[in-house]
């Protein structure tokens, strides 16, 4: 990994909008050409979907995209992201889940029900007894299409939301929680935001086609979400990235890492020592 990416290390005002508000907006982190390139991939892979039996008019959730093209490979330790994240959940981490996210228009006249709010990771926000949840993981969206408007099939969030392990929703089934926004950004902009953050998918009212790559980064001792088939890139892969992909020495070194576990941190130790801690 090459120090010049210590240039778009977390800053420490995004750093408190981060922890304020639980989520964090960078625009123009992709360029239109890598935007460009990305929409031609995710584009084949949905109509190869749709060609083995996907409903071409429905939302398509992929998982485990990453081994599809080198395009997507290339985004897990890209460098305008990746020292935010390290910024943020610092360097025992890998990418725990990933997928992508086809919403075509829905048809549907547009209504006033209420979302499918959430946070993120399930079971774990049943087992885990602190109040705030601990926050674990974070996920960094790459948004494909143009999304600054609304009714696009947007990502919806309540900002400040993260330290709240419950969420009030209105009755009846219709409208949406106070505070409830609408994620609206333009093509090649990627929005961090913590696992807790209450969040959710809405229907795509518009005449255009939603695309979003998800990239989920968490500590490498939480087991991944999704069946991940991304060890076939470990031999091909710098030490960073292999970490990144879930490579460890064993099963010990998810708990207690050694040098050859975490390069990221030995890395961090010669580049950045202020950006490493524990």
């Amino acid at each position: 990994m090459d120090a010049s990416c210590l240039r778009y290390s977390l800053t420490e005002e995004e750093r408190q909008t981060f922890d304020k508000t639980g989520y964090l907006v960078l625009e123009d982190a992709l360029t239109p050409e890598q935007v460009e390139a990305l929409t031609r991939e995710v584009d084949r892979i949905h109509d190869e979907k749709v060609q083995a039996g996907h409903e071409a008019n429905k939302a398509l959730f992929y998982p485990n995209f990453i081994p599809d093209h080198k395009l997507f490979l290339d985004l897990v330790d890209y460098e305008r992201v990746l020292p935010k994240v390290w910024g943020i959940l610092g360097w025992n981490i890998y990418l725990y889940h990933a997928h992508m996210i086809v919403t075509p228009p829905s048809g549907q006249e547009k209504s006033d029900k209420t979302f499918g709010w959430h946070q993120d990771s399930g079971r774990m926000n049943v087992d885990m007894e602190t109040v705030p949840r601990p926050r674990m993981s974070l996920k960094v969206a790459y948004f494909l299409s143009d999304l600054q408007e609304q009714g696009r099939g947007n990502f919806w969030i309540v900002p400040n939301s993260h330290l709240n392990n419950t969420l009030d929703k209105p009755a009846g089934g219709h409208g949406q929680p106070e505070g409830a926004i609408p994620i609206c950004v333009k093509p090649g902009t990627a929005v961090f935001f913590d696992r807790r953050l209450w969040h959710t998918a809405s229907p795509n009212w518009s005449d255009i086609t939603r695309k979003v790559l998800f990239y989920g980064y968490g500590y490498r001792w939480i087991r991944t979400k999704d069946d991940m088939t991304v060890q076939s890139l470990w031999a091909d892969s710098e030490p960073i990235r292999r970490q990144l992909l879930g490579a460890g020495t064993n099963c010990n070194g998810y708990y207690t890492p050694t040098e050859e576990d975490v390069p990221l941190r030995g890395w961090l130790e010669r580049h950045a020592p202020d950006q490493v801690a524990r």
